[in-house]
């Protein structure tokens, strides 16, 4: 990786790391009510869905046709199919990776959320707490594969998109995604260690070393990167559309639960949720429609 790239990486993390920092503070400090909460969910799940769809996905399908059209003895543009396929393979393999994360140690913000619910929408946060109990630890090792492949994600993408016009926007709309989704998590553990009547101090113990996954995830995708002497391309392209298969889990299971619970505010959370893509597809312009 060249070092404008490595350096852009470096000021991302420092960025993202104080993003975790300050949610694992919020439970301490400020109690959100259900309805603004609901507001920034559909937010962040708006800019994480245009970043799988506008960012990771199109990279991921670019990087593989350049790998197979520069293999030796390839003339021609490569066959649709051969480009295609291990993407979209590469894409419901992260997408069952964050489900069955999501499915077993049942970490998303919405049960801590849920349970202390504002006056207006009280019926509706109660509707949409989950049935099983919730501990902390089983939240943190999801949060931690979460973060694991989102530091992934951000490294991959700014090693994509390095060779666009703007380096240092290079993976801005993945960098997006992650800052405005990590203090959910990072505030999700500290809630629900606050529940489980944990101190203080083991609260921001765990929120220190949990904001350093992320970078953690950046460290393991340039070490594999960096052992991978031939078909760099291929290893781009898959990890790539790995990302985009988790990030599309995440945003689809903040957004769906909202057609059956959240019947209130339908017009806020729709325009939030726009408002997200926009936001997406406004840094994808910067970074580039990179060849």
């Amino acid at each position: 990786m060249e070092p404008s790239s490595v350096a852009v990486l470096v000021t991302y993390c420092v960025l993202i790391l104080a993003a975790s920092l300050l949610g694992g503070w919020v439970p301490v400090l400020l109690r959100l009510t259900h309805r603004p909460m609901e507001l920034l969910v559909s937010f962040v799940s708006g800019v994480m869905l245009g970043v799988a769809i506008l960012h990771l996905l199109p990279d991921a399908v670019q990087h593989r046709a350049a790998w197979i059209e520069s293999a030796p003895g390839v003339g021609g543009p490569p066959d649709l199919e051969a480009v295609i396929m291990p993407v979209v393979w590469w894409l419901l393999a992260g997408f069952l990776a964050m489900f069955f994360v999501e499915r077993f140690f049942c970490f998303h913000h919405h049960d801590v959320t849920g349970a202390e619910p504002d006056t207006a929408t009280s019926d509706d946060a109660r509707g949409h707490a989950h049935k099983h109990q919730l501990t902390w630890t089983g939240a943190a090792v999801g949060l931690t594969v979460h973060s694991l492949v989102a530091g992934i994600a951000l490294a991959a993408s700014v090693q994509a998109t390095a060779g666009s016009s703007l380096t240092r926007a290079a993976g801005l709309g993945t960098f997006f995604a992650i800052l405005l989704h990590k203090p959910f998590d990072s505030m999700t553990l500290g809630a629900l260690m606050a529940v489980g009547r944990r101190s203080l101090l083991a609260r921001h113990l765990v929120n220190g070393a949990f904001a350093l996954v992320v970078p953690l995830g950046v460290v393991i995708f340039l070490a594999g990167e960096g052992r991978v002497t031939s078909g760099q391309g291929d290893f781009l392209s898959g990890a790539l559309a790995f990302s985009a298969g988790t990030f599309l889990c995440i945003s689809l299971s903040d957004l769906l639960p909202e057609l059956q619970f959240h019947r209130h505010d339908r017009i806020k959370l729709s325009a939030a949720l726009l408002l997200g893509l926009a936001l997406a597809w406004g840094a994808r312009s910067i970074e580039g429609w990179h060849g």
